[in-house]
């Protein structure tokens, strides 16, 4: 690791997931010089482009990640959206031709995007600092005194937090909900898969989610945490007949499924920042995955944040930033948990379930209300 002056940084950015990356790469695009951004992530780029989860990035975060050299990454289109409730009235189908538009999102690898991410930002000549992370920062009225993990100190004029972690192993933020669900994720694959298609299907636990996947899908599998002990307890044939109980014959049978992992889900979220410090992203606000939003909403985070970073870094920008972003941020927000309510504490045959179950009917019905729906999702609320 090189050493370098760090009093000239303007700008230090912990976390070096997508998001963190994609700002520090949008900075640079918008004419911040790149010796005076600092990244710092406790893992290396190699380490981290091992990741395989899959991410989902909405029509809006295509375009984004276009614009700084950080696409074709592999990844699979997502053509239409089926999203319906399991042996219940509901359903609605969201079609890419009604945007006119070659895809409503696509599905990648996590670590395929942060190698693209990482390869752009190399070509920079950014500051990096890795496998390091932050382990105390001091502000002051003209600078942010930053200590890494290996003693190192960093002066700058301001920090940006974009490492969130996961729900559980964060401080409790000023929005704070858990709700008593786990996600199972996990790679499956079936024998009448719809190529281009991804499915929301709600239960009486929680959403499962189909994302079109290479030559399968990704599951993302929402439930309560006794439920969900007792599935990942499972052999693969036993889960895999678990799966298509609850999901149907959609896609037709079943086959394999991956290695499956599980973390909580809750909502932890607060809009405030304070002068010379901000959150983006996941650091910012921890949402529910239905209707895959995190990712995108950080994404827009770290667009609307170089934006205004690069006219001037002071708290001034931040305190704009946090206005600008407050109507896309508070609307998600409330979407998801809204929707994760109903379907974290709600019988199969409530009020509440019943009336989302009409309200799928009339987006139907309505294609206005379809296409408000899916532009929201793709693209977020445009003031």
């Amino acid at each position: 690791m090189k050493s370098v002056d760090t009093s000239a940084v303007d700008i230090a950015i912990a976390g070096g997931g997508p998001v963190g990356l994609a700002l520090a790469c949008l900075l640079v695009k918008r004419g911040v010089a790149a010796d005076r951004i600092a990244l710092i992530d406790g893992k290396t780029a190699a380490t981290a482009s091992q990741d395989p989860r899959s991410v989902a990035l909405s029509w809006g975060s295509h375009e984004l990640l276009k614009k700084i050299h950080a696409w074709p990454v592999k990844a699979t289109a997502i053509t239409q959206i089926h999203v319906s409730r399991r042996s219940r009235f509901g359903r609605t189908l969201i079609d890419c031709s009604e945007h006119r538009l070659p895809a409503l999102g696509y599905v990648c690898r996590y670590g395929d995007l942060v190698q693209v991410l990482s390869a752009e930002l190399g070509t920079t000549g950014a500051i990096q600092y890795r496998p390091l992370f932050v382990t105390h920062a001091e502000e002051s009225d003209t600078h942010v005194n930053i200590t890494l993990s290996d003693g190192q100190q960093i002066r700058a004029s301001l920090l940006v937090q974009a490492e969130g972690g996961v729900f559980g192993t964060q401080t409790n933020k000023a929005m704070h909900r858990d709700y008593l669900q786990i996600a199972i994720v996990a790679s499956v694959s079936s024998d009448g898969a719809v190529p281009g298609r991804a499915f929301e299907r709600f239960t009486e636990e929680g959403p499962l989610a189909l994302l079109p996947d290479r030559d399968g899908y990704s599951l993302v599998w929402c439930v309560r945490p006794e439920h969900g002990e007792a599935l990942l307890a499972m052999s693969e044939t036993e889960f895999l007949r678990a799966l298509q109980q609850a999901f149907g014959n959609r896609v037709g049978t079943f086959t394999q499924i991956s290695v499956r992992h599980s973390y909580p889900l809750g909502l932890n979220a607060q809009q405030t920042n304070s002068p010379r410090m901000v959150a983006i992203g996941n650091a910012a606000q921890t949402l529910h995955p239905v209707a895959g939003q995190g990712l995108n909403l950080g994404l827009r985070d770290a667009a609307v944040l170089a934006a205004v970073l690069a006219q001037s870094p002071t708290p001034k920008s931040i305190h704009q930033f946090t206005k600008e972003r407050r109507s896309d941020r508070g609307l998600t927000v409330r979407l998801t948990d809204v929707m994760a309510r109903v379907f974290a504490s709600s019988e199969d045959h409530s009020l509440s379930q019943s009336l989302l179950g009409l309200s799928l009917g009339m987006i139907d019905l309505l294609p206005p209300a379809r296409r408000a729906l899916s532009e929201q999702m793709m693209f977020g609320w445009r003031n």
